[in-house]
């Protein structure tokens, strides 16, 4: 039996299949405000055969949006729009959603990626003020970000809290808190953007203090039903920067504090960074991590063909995967992996009399 189609626990939420659809911003909201970009980008992959669909960053502060056109959910209007993309996909699919919640800190205030991404000047139109761990900018020549005080961390701790109840009055079954890829929460981890020398700052423990006290603000603010998971960088590829002994220590802290899985990504923190792309390249990170956690661990990275899924999973290296640009390439990549791997998916009826002549049985009644 395929253990790609073996169901899997994610706290008190129940997968079908061990397949997550991992974040991916969309550039397409309005004032933080999904729009009918999302209605169709999101109930495409809700008939993927994935078993589960995380949403892009939703940033919790307007200056925590990555650019002006990102998702948000800080406010009732942002709350109101993603409420009607989240009625429409629901009406045709069953497949359970969650949310990622971020705060983009010094990566915040850019242009679209199609239009170069460059960081936008808080004096611009399209720009504001950036904050991060310290006043140390992403890029040299880039606006300086304000390093946040004390009142300012109770501001995001705050934010994030806020954000969760909306998420959890949405119906939202996941959260994912993002303290990956650069973003502000692994601004603070890493020694390489975090130079502060208060409580949040110096030691290991003082630099997991502010992604440590979201986790628990959150996890304290919604109901035991609610799934709680964190996405991390496990190095940043960087020497002297965030790395893995430091993600385990991390991983530790959060599986003993309820963290339902740990979602085990890298990069994106310094531009300096050398990652030596290839298929599963992140995998080595999720199965070191996994070997010293009990909560379930996802791996994600260039894993584009079900035997390779398969295989991480059979091996051990990870206990579910998650697909990004794979998916987005082939939305029925499930499908097609439960094809090639002997197993079945249960498509929308609208669907059923696709099912290919050459693989008979993939499509479950």
């Amino acid at each position: 039996m395929s253990q790609l189609f073996t169901p899997i626990n994610f706290g008190p939420l129940a997968l079908a299949n061990r397949i997550v659809i991992a974040p991916m911003c969309q550039y397409s909201a309005q004032d933080g405000r999904a729009t009918d970009w999302h209605r169709i980008h999101l109930g495409t992959l809700s008939q993927s055969g994935a078993a589960l669909l995380i949403l892009e960053a939703a940033a919790v502060q307007p200056q925590g949006r990555i650019s002006y056109a990102d998702l948000g959910l800080y406010d009732d209007a942002t709350e109101q729009a993603l409420g009607e993309v989240l009625a429409s996909v629901r009406r045709w699919s069953p497949m359970p959603i969650g949310i990622q919640l971020a705060h983009a800190g010094r990566k915040a205030s850019t242009d679209l990626p199609w239009k170069g991404g460059e960081a936008i000047a808080p004096d611009h139109a399209n720009g504001w003020q950036t904050v991060s761990a310290s006043a140390l900018p992403f890029r040299d020549g880039q606006p300086l970000p304000q390093a946040l005080d004390a009142a300012g961390i109770d501001a995001v701790v705050e934010a994030f809290v806020t954000a969760a109840k909306r998420a959890e009055r949405l119906e939202l079954q996941l959260i994912e808190l993002h303290a990956a890829h650069g973003y502000l929460m692994h601004q603070f981890l890493s020694p390489l953007s975090n130079q502060r020398s208060d409580a949040y700052g110096g030691s290991l423990d003082n630099r997991m203090r502010l992604t440590l006290r979201i986790f628990d603000a959150v996890r304290a603010a919604v109901s035991d039903q609610m799934a709680i998971g964190v996405r991390i960088s496990a190095t940043d590829w960087v020497d002297g920067g965030w790395d893995l002994p430091q993600s385990i220590a991390l991983s530790k802290a959060l599986d003993a504090r309820g963290a339902h899985y740990i979602h085990v990504s890298s990069g994106g923190l310094d531009p300096r960074q050398q990652i030596p792309v290839q298929a599963s390249y992140q995998i080595p990170f999720a199965e070191a991590i996994r070997a010293q956690v009990d909560t379930p661990v996802i791996g994600v990275g260039l894993i584009t063909e079900p035997q390779q899924a398969e295989a991480i999973l059979r091996d051990g290296q990870a206990d579910a995967i998650a697909l990004a640009r794979g998916i987005l390439y082939d939305p029925r990549w499930p499908w097609h992996a439960a094809a090639a791997l002997g197993a079945s998916v249960t498509p929308a009826p609208q669907y059923q009399r696709c099912e290919p002549r050459e693989a008979r049985g993939v499509f479950a009644s």
